[in-house]
């Protein structure tokens, strides 16, 4: 398959984020709230994705989510309280790398929730993002679709590298062996979630850096076209000798070899 090239890339992601910057200040003046949730298969590309988001948005403004495996006390609370908090406040941007819907995927497919409790969470979540949009916060959900063929190969390549094996976890191992069941889990979630108020879109990331490309394209053209100019401030001059540092500075090393190795 071919896929597009890195400075190809690069050139069509540089403008769109150019907007992101835009949006953000947009957000901040008007006091909007905006909740992004990226879902989809296991190697689809959300990191990727999300990375090319906030990359030179203010962290302060845009925080990412991602939450780890419920504690024994959040296990007892109503299934979408500890999201609750993270949701933004006025001029904040959330996006969520897997959200709640983890119920309707990984915990339906691997057993981790009861039958009785999926069905509650396939009934309650539009509920639930009603309240969110009927207070004024943007949401928009995002699912993003790898082919299986594909899935494999990167799940190889991170097996083999060293700096990506952290993307590889035993429920990854398992999973690779419900592709079908994590189809019929997700055909069951758009029934039942895809709403008017909070419609899912569906993006192809066969070709991640295409895929990026498209859903932040998606993202922008469903956000109001609102430009806040940008006031950069100006740089005087400082009066009088600038200071040099008073303590050792430990200096760069110049090239880096590799030793022989001990004994």
């Amino acid at each position: 398959m071919k896929t597009l090239k890195r400075k190809e890339y690069e050139a069509l992601l540089t403008p769109l984020q150019l907007e992101l910057a835009a949006m953000a200040r947009w957000a901040s003046h008007s006091g909007a709230r905006i909740v992004v949730v990226m879902e989809g298969r296991d190697t689809a590309g959300k990191g990727g994705a999300i990375t090319a988001i906030t990359q030179h948005l203010n962290p302060r403004q845009c925080r990412v989510v991602a939450l780890p495996k419920p504690s024994e006390r959040e296990a007892t609370q109503w299934y979408f309280q500890r999201y609750i908090t993270h949701l933004p406040a006025a001029g904040e941007i959330v996006l969520f790398d897997r959200s709640w819907y983890n119920r309707a995927g990984v915990e339906k497919v691997m057993g981790y929730c009861s039958e009785t409790q999926y069905r509650q969470f396939l009934q309650q979540a539009p509920v639930f993002e009603r309240g969110i949009t009927d207070d004024g916060i943007l949401l928009f959900k995002y699912w993003l679709c790898v082919d299986q063929a594909l899935q494999e190969e990167r799940f190889a390549e991170r097996a083999e590298e060293p700096l990506k094996s952290w993307k590889l976890s035993p429920i990854d191992l398992k999973a690779r062996e419900k592709y079908g069941d994590y189809t019929a889990a997700r055909e069951a979630m758009l029934k039942a979630t895809h709403t008017a108020h909070a419609p899912w879109t569906l993006v192809d990331f066969n070709d991640q850096r295409l895929g990026r490309l498209t859903l932040i394209r998606h993202l922008l053209d469903r956000l109001p076209d609102t430009e806040v100019p940008l006031e950069l401030l100006g740089l005087p001059p400082l009066k009088g000798k600038l200071a040099k540092e008073k303590y050792t500075v430990v200096k760069p090393i110049p090239s880096f070899r590799a030793k022989a190795p001990r004994g």
